[in-house]
């Protein structure tokens, strides 16, 4: 018998599947093994294998067991020591037997993730009764998670539309159809109704949707236009980052991203990406892939000087330029797709953030003057 799955708990075992729709900026929701803690175990899950059971794999068994849960993300669990067999740790090779208590321990007590409506500005580009478009400030975060389960844009979303009887910010038939990461600005849709949301998470999840974003990366191109193609996975380094794998293999997710050079600075070019996918980082993995990192992206690598002079006044400069813009430099500047009911084409477009614009300003000025 099964008891006390808390939907947190689902969330650290299901896969991204339909319709999450993952997006650049999508964060998968996964074990937060670098989280600091107080160092305590909370039980979030406890099973007692049924009479009868014959020695079977736990990773096998859970995934049988536990509703939309993941084999792969058992197995990760177990191996981070979450997974316990009679009050101790196995890893997921293990055997379960009749009798055994399995519990999931993890290292947060369990949390009300009840999304509350908070009055927190919203920049409303688009709105009507089925969907609104929203331009996101970087450093909001999109949903809530570890460590961020308050001051959200769901949270300004379910303030926005607490007047509206139709819309649960906690259905998760309505509400946002995409994400992009926290200190990634730019445009993003909303659907208020059921409808409306399954309708465009059809039109993401089929690529039919038209998304831009603009980004300033590391070093300068050899050619005005190009394709990258890789699969994005969890980079089993760094599990906060993700890796580009052989297109076509067994690991990760396909990942195609289409870039356009836009200016040139001579360390650093502004380029236009256009996603066929939509993958968790898949521009900030696939240009550090090809060894350009986006310019003040600290987990792939971006705050390092990559390109230029050893000089201290260039060194000065960059450091400058870092405090200006203190996050990767990346915006969605576009998007477009067809309305659910009228079946209109719907396209917008965004300006840069203040930060963003007046650090690429800054390196225009560079390349004017050196």
């Amino acid at each position: 018998m099964m008891t006390d799955i808390s939907d947190k708990t689902q969330d650290l075992l299901v896969d991204d599947c339909v319709p999450h729709f993952d997006v650049e900026e999508l964060d998968d929701v996964t074990l937060s093994l670098d989280e600091e803690g107080d160092g305590q175990l909370y039980e979030h899950l406890r099973m007692e294998v049924d009479r009868g059971q014959e020695p079977a794999r736990i990773d096998k068994y859970m995934s049988e067991h536990v509703q939309h849960s993941s084999r792969n993300r058992i197995q990760k669990a177990a191996d981070a020591g979450f997974v316990h067999v009679n009050g101790k740790p196995v890893k997921s090779n293990y055997k379960v037997r009749a009798g055994d208590v399995i519990t999931l321990m993890l290292d947060r007590p369990h949390y009300d993730t009840t999304i509350e409506p908070e009055d927190i500005p919203l920049d409303v580009v688009y709105e009507d009764d089925q969907l609104m478009v929203i331009n996101k400030p970087a450093g909001l975060v999109v949903h809530p998670g570890v460590g961020n389960f308050h001051g959200t844009l769901v949270n300004a979303i379910a303030w926005h539309l607490r007047n509206l009887p139709s819309y649960d910010p906690n259905d998760p038939s309505v509400g946002l159809v995409h994400r992009i990461d926290k200190d990634t600005s730019g445009l993003l849709v909303v659907a208020k109704t059921p409808d409306a949301k399954t309708e465009l998470g059809a039109q993401f999840f089929n690529h039919d949707t038209h998304r831009s974003y603009v980004a300033l990366v590391w070093g300068n191109f050899t050619e005005d236009t190009g394709r990258i193609e890789g699969n994005i996975g969890r980079d089993p380094r760094d599990r906060q980052r993700m890796a580009v794998f052989p297109a076509g293999g067994d690991v990760g997710k396909t990942a195609v991203t289409h870039y356009r050079v836009l200016e040139r600075y001579g360390y650093t070019t502004l380029v236009e990406c256009r996603l066929e996918t939509g993958r968790t980082h898949q521009i900030r993995a696939h240009m550090k892939h090809i060894g350009h990192p986006l310019f003040a992206d600290e987990r792939y690598g971006g705050t390092e000087i990559l390109r230029g002079e050893r000089t201290a006044s260039y060194k000065a400069y960059i450091q400058n330029c870092f405090k200006l813009c203190s996050r990767q430099a990346l915006h969605a500047k576009t998007l477009g797709f067809v309305h659910p009911v009228t079946h209109e084409q719907m396209d917008f477009t965004s300006e840069l953030a203040d930060d963003m614009a007046a650090l690429i300003d800054k390196w225009r000025n560079y390349t004017r003057h050196n």
